[in-house]
């Protein structure tokens, strides 16, 4: 199916690994030009040269840590100066870290705002404000926007907030054409998720009981997220906007 991406840029953050390097790859493929963010210059600037060579459009890469407050203002630079226009942007960052309520500190959760909240919010609102023709925002969020993960007590705490902001953003900036979305990943194939099944005290064990948990009976694979990400952000879904697009095997128990 052709999203019709040819010819139009996107940012995407969090984009030389997991779930934002997947939507990246599915971008690019269907000839979109993109800016790869990243904290890591190298791997930002190997990811954009591997899906350069693979696929049908562009890829650049920028690095900046996205809880820096300057960030935002940067990405909207590099993106300005290296893509041909500017139509959009997928906002992805790596999750918090796991464990209960009771033993996260004040300080893990500041960082984890301005990193999983604040960070990709600023990025929206500077595309936002700075645009001239209709933009596609679309954030990278979890299903713990719709019920609480055990393990991700970080993550369950700040992603909801962020989906309701996504939400007011459509309704705000909905009359000048922009669209702003969320896709929620469920159990992912990812070298996070990867790590987190590792830590627990039986990791193939870990591994099968959650799979269990999914009515399709396994995890799922960074490109099968990033095909709806991709479709999401693309010209095809025009009168998607305020929507929470669930990827996740069917395992949240909620509508």
């Amino acid at each position: 199916m052709d999203l019709g991406l040819a010819g139009r840029g996107y940012v995407v953050t969090g984009g030389s690994r997991g779930l934002g390097r997947a939507t990246a790859e599915c971008l690019v493929a269907d000839g979109a030009s993109v800016l790869i963010v990243g904290r890591d210059p190298d791997s930002a600037a190997a990811t954009a040269a591997e899906l350069t060579e693979q696929g049908e459009g562009t890829a650049y890469s920028l690095a900046v840590d996205l809880a820096h407050p300057t960030s935002a203002e940067q990405i909207l630079h590099a993106a300005q100066a290296q893509l041909e226009s500017v139509d959009g942007a997928v906002l992805s960052v790596g999750g918090p870290a796991t464990g209960p309520i009771r033993d996260k500190t004040d300080e893990e959760w500041r960082a984890a705002f301005e990193q999983v909240h604040l960070g990709p919010l600023r990025v929206a609102r500077a595309l936002l404000e700075a645009a001239t023709r209709p933009q596609a925002i679309t954030f990278v969020l979890s299903t713990s926007v719709r019920t609480p993960l055990p393990p991700f007590a970080l993550s369950n705490g700040l992603r909801p907030g962020l989906a309701m902001a996504a939400k007011m953003m459509a309704d705000e900036y909905g009359e000048l054409g922009h669209r702003v979305n969320g896709v929620l990943p469920g159990r992912i194939d990812t070298d996070r998720v990867r790590q987190a099944d590792a830590a627990s005290d039986d990791p193939e064990l870990t591994r099968r009981q959650y799979a269990e948990q999914v009515p399709l009976r396994r995890y799922g694979q960074p490109e099968e997220f990033g095909a709806v990400a991709a479709f999401v952000t693309s010209p095809v879904a025009s009168y998607v906007t305020g929507s929470m697009v669930t990827v996740d095997g069917g395992a949240t128990r909620t509508i």
